[in-house]
This record gives C-alpha cells, sequence and structure tokens, in this order.
C-alpha cells in the first residue's frame, strides 16, 4: 500500500509539472544518452589508496562493505548513502544516470549540509580525495556499465532579474502558481514539506522520506541558488522526487527559485 502512494506522489507531482508545458532544448535540459565519451569505470590505480582513506574515514557511516550500515550509520537520519545499489541523490546528470566523478568529489569536498556527512575539504587531500571517489565506485557494478553514463546537464546561472526587487517580486509570484500546481502535494503549501502525500512517501529503500523543509537557507545538495536550479533538472534518485527538466522552461525553474527564496526571506524575517 506505502509503495502504491509512493507511486502516486510520483504521479501527481509529474502530472502537475505536466500541466505547465513541455520545455524545448536548453540549458539545464537531458542531453542525449550517449555514453561513448563519458564511461568511468573506477580507477583501478587508486584503488589501494582509496581503500586506505574510506577505511579510516568513512566504515564508521557507510560500513566495510559500503552499504550504509556502519556502526554509526544506522543510528544517523538520513542514513548514510548505500554505495552498492548505485544510486546517488545530488548529481549534474540525469535522472536516472550515475553522478560524474566531479559530482562525487564535490559531496566529498564539501559534505551535505543538514546530515552527518562532513566535509572533507580540510582533512583531506584533493588526491585522498580522488581515490577514495574511484574505490566508493568499486561498490556497485553499475559502474562497469558504459550505458549507465551520460553527459552531465549544463547549469545556467541566476538570471539578472535576481538583483532587481521589482522583477524578482513578479517572477516570484509566477513561481508560486508553479509551486501550487506541482509541489504543494509533497512539500505544503508553505514550503514546509508538510503536504498532504508526505506521510506515504519512501525511497528506493523502504525507508520513510520526508520531503524538505524549502523555508531552510539551504538544502542537501548545497547552499546556492543553483543548487536548488540543479535539483529541479535532475531530481534526486531514489526518491519521489522527480525531475523537471522536460516539463518546466528554464524561465519557469527559475521562478520556482525564485519563490523558494522568497519562502525563505520570510521564514527568516519571523
Amino acid at each position: 500500500m506505502i509503495r502504491r502512494l509512493f507511486r502516486l506522489a510520483c504521479v501527481l507531482a509529474l502530472a502537475g509539472a505536466a500541466m505547465l508545458g513541455t520545455a524545448g532544448p536548453e540549458a539545464g535540459a537531458p542531453a542525449c544518452r550517449d555514453a561513448t565519451n563519458f564511461f568511468s569505470p573506477p580507477d583501478d590505480t587508486l584503488y589501494l589508496q582509496g581503500r586506505y582513506v574510506f577505511q579510516r574515514n568513512c566504515i564508521p557511516c557507510h560500513g566495510e562493505f559500503g552499504d550504509g550500515k556502519g556502526p554509526m550509520g544506522v543510528t544517523v537520519v538520513p542514513r548514510p548513502r548505500n554505495f552498492t545499489t548505485g544510486i546517488f541523490k545530488y548529481r549534474t546528470t540525469p535522472s536516472g544516470a550515475l553522478p560524474t566523478d566531479d559530482d562525487l568529489l564535490r559531496t566529498v569536498t564539501q559534505g551535505i549540509p543538514g546530515t552527518a556527512m562532513p566535509f572533507f575539504s580540510e582533512i583531506l587531500t584533493e588526491r585522498d580525495r580522488r581515490a577514495v571517489v574511484q574505490y566508493v565506485k568499486t561498490f556497485s557494478r553499475k559502474w562497469r556499465a558504459p550505458e549507465n553514463f551520460t553527459a552531465p546537464l549544463k547549469i545556467p546561472e541566476p538570471p539578472d532579474w535576481f538583483a532587481d526587487s521589482a522583477q524578482l517580486a513578479t517572477r516570484a509570484e509566477q513561481g508560486r502558481k508553479i509551486f501550487t500546481v506541482a509541489c504543494v502535494a509533497c512539500h505544503g503549501t508553505n514550503g514546509d514539506g508538510k503536504g498532504e502525500a508526505a506521510i506515504a512517501l519512501e525511497d528506493a529503500w523502504g525507508r520513510k522520506i520526508v520531503p524538505a523543509d524549502l523555508r531552510r537557507p539551504w538544502i542537501h545538495s548545497g547552499r546556492e541558488l543553483t543548487d536548488l536550479y540543479k535539483v529541479l533538472v535532475t531530481g534526486l534518485n531514489g526518491t519521489p522526487m522527480a525531475s523537471f527538466a522536460e516539463t518546466t522552461t528554464e524561465q519557469q525553474r527559475w521562478e520556482l527559485v525564485a519563490f523558494i527564496e522568497r519562502l525563505r526571506h520570510e521564514m527568516t524575517a519571523k
């Protein structure tokens, strides 16, 4: 029953987005799935170094076998990533694709705000971080299959109108209308993550998942406006958060970002 409700929530979100129209080719839209030039299996030359780094820094949460069942991992929320499934939320690649090496490096370097995943930029050298990325890729066979790779999406910079308060207010109001159609079911009317469908949501691992409280000054994928936009075009693999790349235009996505930014300012002002 829960899984059916999970699928229903996804369908409702996609249906709402579909009502907004179909986007044409533009920045942030999915690239053609040609894996020829993007196949990036684990680099075996970095295996031993990556294993050493992983064993010293990652096992407590992610576990010896990368399954997210380390002694600390079973106690934190959200749970650590299970690398054996080859499913990653935070990427610059289209929905369903593996992340790029740079995507994984960014997570190791910057951490994930609001979770137990710390940043390692001041603890590990860049070579160590790159090595552990390669080791993480050895936990799933998906990294050996070229069809799972594709080009990253181009994430554009915020439009100039973000610097104009009058235009920003107008765009945010347009974003509110889009939000009402496509996002309220899960994220709630005021973006607090308590929409009617939220109670039934599960992730790909069968665990209850809570939609993001968009009023916070950050989301798990980052703190910048481009991080919000990125989630809208890539979706979050393994969760009910679908990609809106094919059902919204670039302008509509930035208007959504503008509305979410307004929610944040309203929350801060309280």
